[in-house]
């Protein structure tokens, strides 16, 4: 179906192109009622042709009276996120706006699609994205540009105003630490990344090559401490292995526990470094050393950004602040140093 160029498409329109009625399209956007996977298919298709705007944002806009903010995130249980929707959510209460949340599972065209829909069919004021993962990142990508956005994240991207934590200069902060305790290399355990690599083993691959060192292959695991686990049970074989950077707190303590299990220590005989500095880490045996990163104050910094674009007022394009590092009392020097 072609539209007049000077008209924007309307929700009539998004029925006629996917041959369902307004009823159906209205229930897709607001989620009110069962709608067939079909149906709903043919719903999403036709509004990403179009490019619709469902009419409850756009009058929001026009009307200058938000009352949402649309939050999208790929996950809202682990800590960082859930930290980070914290922070927006006490910064959109304080200033009297309520918070809506969206889940987006997985980079699927129709999930991503669903869950970008269900956020525009309501009254929303403005989003904030977590592009944490893949998930986020393609969610980012099918926001209407008439839409102030705000992206949250570890990697600069350019278009969309962005608030991040720095990890890249925090993991050359970490690799540095290591070595000048006596490591030779360390060796990096990456969490799913959100694109091909993110800003923690960017930093940790420049901080070895800065110093002339061997850069070990990257060993992945999942979000699961189990992953950690097994990973560790595996590097506690090789001697060589004095140092681990991990890609959260999560796997460093999975990591710690197999290491443990084979009989050798931390940091007797390998020295463990987590990324977060989850609620945990200074109580677990030994306390860990981390990164903190601030995600409350992220999540909250997100939210200044995007209420100073709401309220017209100049804001900075990309606000980043780098983490510090934690020192605890899983990584020391290496036996061979310490003999």
């Amino acid at each position: 179906m072609t539209l007049h160029s000077s008209r924007a498409p309307v929700i009539a329109d998004v029925a006629r192109a996917a041959g369902v009625s307004v009823p159906t399209v209205s229930r897709v956007l607001t989620g009110a009622a069962r709608v067939s996977d079909e149906k709903r298919a043919k719903v999403l298709k036709a509004i990403d042709e179009l490019g619709f705007v469902p009419s409850a944002a756009a009058r929001t806009l026009s009307w200058g009276r938000p009352q949402l903010i649309g939050v999208i995130a790929g996950n809202t249980s682990r800590y960082g996120y859930a930290e980070t929707v914290r922070g927006i959510e006490e910064g959109a209460r304080s200033a009297g706006f309520t918070v809506t949340i969206t889940v987006v599972e997985s980079t699927e065209d129709e999930e991503v699609g669903r869950a970008v829909s269900s956020v525009l069919g309501q009254s929303i004021a403005g989003m904030v994205v977590l592009k944490f993962d893949p998930p986020g990142v393609a969610a980012l990508r099918r926001i209407p540009a008439s839409i102030p956005t705000v992206s949250v994240s570890g990697v600069r991207e350019p278009g969309v105003p962005q608030a991040v934590l720095n990890e890249s200069a925090a993991a050359r902060e970490v690799v540095g630490y290591l070595l000048d305790l006596g490591h030779q290399t360390v060796h990096h355990v990456r969490v799913p990344p959100s694109r091909k690599e993110d800003g923690r083993t960017t930093g940790w691959r420049r901080a070895l090559v800065e110093r002339g060192r061997a850069v070990p292959p990257i060993i992945d695991a999942t979000w699961q401490p189990e992953s950690g686990r097994q990973i560790g049970l595996a590097l506690a074989e090789r001697p060589e292995v004095t140092a681990v950077f991990c890609g959260n707190d999560e796997i460093a303590m999975g990591m710690i526990r197999g290491i443990c299990e084979t009989g050798r220590s931390v940091p007797g005989d390998v020295s463990v470094v987590g990324f977060d500095d989850h609620p945990l880490a200074g109580y677990y045996n030994p306390p860990l050393t981390t990164v903190r990163q601030d995600f409350c104050e992220l999540g909250g910094r997100a939210y200044r950004m995007l209420e100073a674009m709401l309220q017209g007022r100049p804001t900075n394009k990309y606000s980043s602040i780098k983490p510090a590092l934690i020192r605890r009392e899983s990584a020391g020097a290496p036996p061979a140093f310490r003999a």
